[in-house]
């Protein structure tokens, strides 16, 4: 009697179950609109857990800080995109054709990681096109100096100038993004002609033996810069047949210009770019030790003033 009792109770609880599902049943077929939130609701969390597990992946293999910020961002914008995109698709049925989910998908992608995708094609630009190369002294946004390293997203140099004079090194690192080199243009001290065009100036008091200065200043500079002359001259000729552009003169040039005050020797030379500096020197101390040599017949002006007579005065009682 107690095992039929028992039964009878198990069958009971049975039916109860059953009949509570079956109202459950009922009750959602009768008001589908929870069904779709309760469908909803699962593909969410799916798609929220594939994307954790995404920003987790890149957390641990993408080791360089920036880039893996970028990378997390933008995984976030584009699960946000992905939310929106199955959201208006899953309650409205507008979104049906799966190509244009797929491009707005590639646009949002594209927004969102533009930098890193301009990065990454600046470095096959670079790579191909050969923009610059490691031992390249460059200028690009406004940085300049010598490239010694390229990777996949950014340009490292040795940064040159700043705070300190000329072409020294200031011992700052600069890790630039290679995006830049479609944001400007980039300026290449030794592509194809390591040698720039360099010049200063001298002046020259009037009353000076005009010839002899020209004759110390030419002998000079063409002495000392004789080497970079002749190094100068067959790479130059490769950049005429190269590019459109005219033949110039490599050799040291003299021009003589009048002031109020001075009478101004402006030498223009060229020198190996990274020796601009040495050569500026060298050329200044010659030129000045030649100068003193003249005994007073060439001699160089200053901006002080000078009072060369003073007027007689005639005093009355």
């Amino acid at each position: 009697m107690s095992k039929f009792k028992v039964e009878i109770s198990r069958l009971t609880e049975f039916e109860f179950k059953m009949d509570t599902l079956n109202q459950f049943r009922d009750w959602m077929i009768e008001h589908p609109t929870f069904l779709n939130i309760a469908k909803y609701l699962m593909w969410l969390s799916g798609l929220l857990i594939v994307l954790q597990f995404i920003k987790r992946l890149l957390k641990k293999k993408v080791t360089h800080a920036s880039a893996r910020y970028k990378s997390q961002k933008g995984i976030e914008i584009i699960g946000y995109i992905l939310i929106i995109l199955m959201t208006v698709s899953y309650f409205t049925g507008n979104i049906k054709d799966f190509t244009l989910a797929i491009g707005l998908l590639t646009a949002g992608i594209t927004i969102t990681l533009q930098e890193l995708i301009l990065s990454l094609a600046g470095s096959v630009f670079i790579f191909f096109v050969k923009v610059y190369k490691p031992g390249d002294r460059i200028e690009i946004n406004g940085i300049k100096g010598d490239v010694i390293d390229i990777d996949s997203l950014y340009t490292t140099m040795m940064e040159i100038g700043q705070w300190v004079s000329s072409d020294n090194y200031s011992g700052r690192i600069v890790k630039l993004s290679n995006a830049f080199v479609f944001k400007g243009p980039v300026y290449n001290y030794s592509q194809d002609f390591p040698f720039i065009w360099d010049e200063f100036s001298l002046p020259i008091r009037y009353g000076s033996d005009i010839d002899l200065a020209k004759e110390i200043i030419i002998k000079i500079a063409s002495e000392t810069l004789s080497e970079f002359v002749s190094n100068s001259i067959s790479k130059w000729e490769e950049v005429v047949d190269k590019y459109y552009i005219e033949n110039a003169q490599v050799a040291p040039s003299l021009a003589i210009k009048l002031t109020d005050n001075w009478i101004e020797f402006n030498i223009r030379y060229i020198v190996d770019y990274k020796k601009r500096r040495i050569t500026k020197h060298t050329l200044n101390e010659l030129i000045g030790k030649e100068i003193e040599k003249t005994n007073g017949k060439v001699v160089l002006a200053s901006a002080t003033f000078e009072i060369v007579k003073i007027p007689d005065l005639n005093v009355k009682k």
